[in-house]
């Protein structure tokens, strides 16, 4: 039930209508509620494009993650990857600094 309770909440969250969704993924829009109410599975093939659609990692829609990454950060996580050993540590590097100090500011709010 979690794919279908996540896709129903991440299409509206990102307003976008059943049939918007649909005609994204190439299907006739009822095919989008019966995912939604947990008639029908999508097909591997069909679950990744609505990921993509809806610009959050698989792993969100299906349950594996709580944590609901949205494209650009997937994004940035792989360009960090493809990256050489030194620049990903000076850039992991720089981002923690970042996050310390942004918690710290939080913290004093």
């Amino acid at each position: 039930m979690l794919f279908a309770e996540r896709l129903l909440y991440t299409r509206k969250k990102k307003k976008i209508s059943q049939e918007e969704l649909a005609r994204k993924l190439g299907v006739h829009a009822p095919i989008i509620g019966r995912y939604e109410r947990d008639e029908v599975k999508p097909s591997v093939e069909v679950a990744t494009k609505i990921a993509e659609a809806l610009e959050v990692s698989l792993d969100y829609l299906t349950g594996l993650s709580d944590l609901e990454l949205d494209k650009n950060i997937i994004d940035i996580i792989t360009s960090l990857q493809n990256l050489n050993l030194e620049d990903k540590q000076h850039i992991t590097t720089t981002i923690n600094a970042l996050i310390r100090d942004a918690k710290t500011r939080n913290a004093y709010k």
